[in-house]
């Protein structure tokens, strides 16, 4: 409750009746109002403008003039950042082409600029979605159809040509890129198209691409061109990889059997090596015996013909009749005779 209010006012009383309390509003600015210090500037501005006459001074008009002319001309200061090139325009024709750094050109309407990027950039081309329709179809060399999704890598290299000569520089690439591979998957059958190893097609594309934009002075380099994937239509997508799981297993089976070759040209090596050194043993082991024969060539005989039925005779199931009145008699089984004899066996 207010003191005011109060039957027994407060320790300090009650304020006069005649007294009420100023309204609260802005609080006013401490030092000369703002009203003021407008005056005091437009009389400066006034004084410096207007001679005694009240007419404007001929020096102020120029001077303000001056000023408008040079700050006009200070917006033909521009920059040129590292990896692009100013094109300059006098009245929308060419002019000039600029390096990086601070540059300048005429103020606008006689010279305008345009910055233009001189780094690497990149257009897909054939993307696939599996939720929607084929977008990049091609007929390959071998009759199949393929959905060919690849990535075209270029920079400008005539910033001139570049601007003034296309368009839609990038749509134009991406065309010609899609057109570029259909010619180069055309004469690719399609088990080359699927295989890692496609840089053969790559590079027709990119040769292709360039003489194509080249005669279309573009201004813009090829630099490379990478397929990202290669499938089938979705009506032979299944088709499709039961061909590539059969080629995968065909890969496996090849290495397997050429890992048993090597096994096999294995051995029949070490098995060569070792019947040539055998037979060089046993030439070895001859060339004494040569040399007797040569000293005493009918003892030799004799001794060669008696070893050798010797050492086929050990090996044999045999029977030796001696003299005339010996007699034998063979049983059912030849391989084991019981001789009876009159002289000897």
């Amino acid at each position: 409750m207010p003191w005011n209010d109060n039957a027994k006012p407060g320790p300090w009383g009650s304020p006069p009746p005649s007294e009420t309390p100023p309204p609260r509003g802005p609080r006013r600015p401490i030092g000369p109002a703002s009203g003021e210090q407008s005056n005091r500037w437009g009389d400066r501005f006034g004084g410096w403008y207007r001679g005694p006459d009240g007419k404007p001074r001929l020096a102020a008009v120029a001077a303000m003039v001056a000023a408008a002319i040079g700050l006009w001309f200070l917006t033909g200061l521009y920059v040129v950042h590292p990896g692009q090139q100013a094109v300059v325009t006098t009245f929308g024709a060419y002019s000039r082409a600029e390096g990086d750094g601070l540059r300048y050109h005429l103020p606008w309407p006689i010279e305008s600029v345009e910055a233009v990027p001189l780094t690497v950039q990149r257009t897909d081309a054939g993307a696939t979605n599996a939720e929607t329709e084929n977008q990049n179809l091609m007929l390959t060399g071998d009759g199949n159809m393929a959905d060919v999704a690849f990535s075209v890598i270029w920079r400008v290299s005539d910033a001139r040509a570049y601007l003034f000569n296309l368009d839609d520089v990038e749509g134009t690439i991406k065309a010609v890129g899609e057109s570029a591979m259909r010619e180069a998957a055309g004469r690719t059958a399609l088990p080359s198209l699927l295989s890692p190893d496609r840089a053969q097609v790559q590079a027709q594309t990119v040769a292709r691409m360039q003489q194509i934009l080249d005669s279309y002075h573009a201004g813009v380099h090829i630099d490379s061109v990478q397929i990202r994937t290669v499938g089938a239509p979705r009506e032979t997508a299944d088709a499709f990889k039961e061909l590539d799981d059969a080629r995968r297993n065909a890969g496996k089976a090849a290495d397997a059997a050429k890992t048993e070759a090597a096994r096999i040209v294995q051995e029949a090596t070490a098995g060569k090596d070792r019947g040539i050194q055998q037979a060089q043993a046993e030439a070895a082991a001859f060339a004494p015996v040569y040399e007797e024969y040569r000293a005493a060539p009918a003892v030799t005989r004799e001794r060669l013909y008696i070893e050798t039925m010797k050492r086929l005779l050990n090996r044999a199931n045999k029977v030796v009749v001696t003299g005339k009145d010996a007699s034998v008699t063979l049983p059912a089984n030849p391989t084991k005779a019981s001789p009876t004899t009159g002289g000897g066996q």
